[in-house]
């Protein structure tokens, strides 16, 4: 059975490829960038961990500054479609120590798929922020969320996500948290 609990100190955010030139591209991409920044301020603001990844910098430049200036840490460059296939990656996530993946960004069918599943098959629970994805077309985005809960993932959104890891109400982190979406 697949563990639909969240635990923070088990936790990190991927945010993969989340570069202007793809973004251009991406139905409903202000959804999706959106959503990517209220979860890179709520890791900012609950100190969780991150990860950020960018495919073929050289050719698609780096992530949204937006983004960037929001996460202000390095970007793992990559050519491969899963990140698990990148060695400086494999070495970030594994140094972490985290067995819990938060994962956004794009394309859904693409970079996000294959990591998903490399993710698996290497014993990561993953926890999909569905807003927080997107494909060029709206079928490929679909397709990826149900490929994607097939293979075990748990598709969510933001808002669960950030209530399940911030779980108590009334404290000052929570108010800074609840203040990203009000």
């Amino acid at each position: 059975m697949k563990n639909y609990r969240l635990d923070r100190e088990r936790a990190l955010f991927l945010f993969i490829d989340l570069q202007d030139k793809l973004l251009k591209a991406i139905y409903q991409n202000e959804r999706v960038l959106k959503y990517n920044k209220v979860l890179a301020e709520m890791s900012k603001i609950m100190k969780i961990e991150s990860l950020i990844t960018v495919q073929y910098p050289k050719g698609l430049g780096n992530t949204n500054k937006d983004l960037l200036d929001i996460l202000n840490q390095e970007e793992i460059a990559k050519t491969e479609f899963s990140c698990m296939l990148n060695k400086d990656f494999r070495r970030a996530i594994e140094s972490t120590g985290k067995k819990q993946v938060v994962v956004s960004g794009i394309e859904g069918h693409i970079c996000v798929l294959l990591t998903v599943r490399d993710l698996i098959e290497k014993g990561y629970e993953v926890f999909i922020a569905s807003d927080a994805i997107s494909s060029r077309t709206e079928f490929n985005y679909k397709n990826s969320l149900a490929l994607m809960s097939e293979m075990g993932c748990v598709v969510t959104n933001t808002e669960s996500i950030m209530f399940d890891l911030n779980s108590v109400s009334g404290t000052d982190e929570f108010k800074k948290v609840q203040k990203l979406i009000i």
